[in-house]
């Protein structure tokens, strides 16, 4: 009995060191949290409407189908058909785009990239997604006239700046040879943006921001579809397993007392 209930208290107490250190790597890094919810479906539908109409010309989502997408997000296949398919495809058919990859390459110098595991390929996920979205700004050096602190030398452009606006650097002189912390701009530092009065979109910052977390909750959800699932039968899966130690341990119980 001594050594079971030993077992048991080193079980809890690992369980127990890990959530904090399971705290720990979520903060670490330097990018704005997201803040996702798989189970807030209208966050999910809205950025599905986002994706569609500003994402989906270039990239696509092949490993995923409308009608799959239309069932998780407690959507109609009408529904979907009639306000969130563009390409003429089928509701039964994966998520791809209307842009021909021959012609891609052409006009960009290569495909844009399939984004069905986007948020999986990045160490910070979602995260990245968010951050990226919102760090666009002007820089008339690069073809397109945009880069990104997120990603430098991003080959797209901003395709959300009628909403978030034109965004300009604010930088400040670099100090020794410390590194930048979001990145350089015309041998200075940049250390924040702005958007000049005449060039503010169609959004206010706020309105701006959540168009931005639910895209990342989207493809957050994308690149796992049976997330929203997996979690809600996790809490089953947990009760299941402390009833289970539970009954084991009146088992035991049981059994020793006959032996001893």
């Amino acid at each position: 009995m001594t050594k079971f209930r030993a077992s048991i208290l080193a079980t809890l107490t690992l369980a127990a060191s890990l959530v904090p250190l399971f705290a720990v790597a979520s903060e670490e890094g330097e990018m704005a949290s997201a803040q996702i919810d798989l189970r807030d479906k209208a966050s999910l539908q809205h950025g599905a409407g986002l994706y569609m109409n500003y994402c989906s010309g270039c990239h696509s989502l092949n490993y995923q189908r409308y009608s799959r997408t239309a069932k998780d997000l407690g959507l109609s296949e009408k529904d979907m058909q009639e306000n969130l398919i563009f390409s003429g495809a089928r509701v039964g058919e994966t998520m791809s785009t209307g842009m021909n990859p021959d012609d891609a390459g052409k006009w960009l110098g290569k495909a844009p990239p399939d984004l069905s595991v986007e948020a999986r390929t990045k160490e910070q996920g979602a995260d990245w997604i968010y951050n990226y979205l919102k760090s666009f700004y002007v820089d008339e050096a690069r073809p397109l006239g945009w880069n990104n602190t997120v990603f430098p030398g991003a080959t797209m452009p901003n395709v959300l700046w009628e909403m978030q606006g034109v965004q300009h650097v604010l930088t400040e002189p670099r100090h020794g040879d410390e590194p930048c912390h979001m990145g350089e701009y015309q041998n200075a530092c940049i250390s924040g943006f702005t958007i000049p009065e005449g060039q503010k979109g169609t959004m206010s910052p706020e309105e701006f921001d959540r168009a931005a977390r639910d895209i990342s909750a989207f493809l957050a959800y994308v690149g796992e579809p049976a997330a929203m699932e997996r979690e809600s039968l996790g809490v089953w899966v947990v009760l299941f397993l402390a009833f289970f130690t539970f009954i084991a341990y009146l088992l035991k119980s049981e059994y020793w007392r006959d032996v001893h």
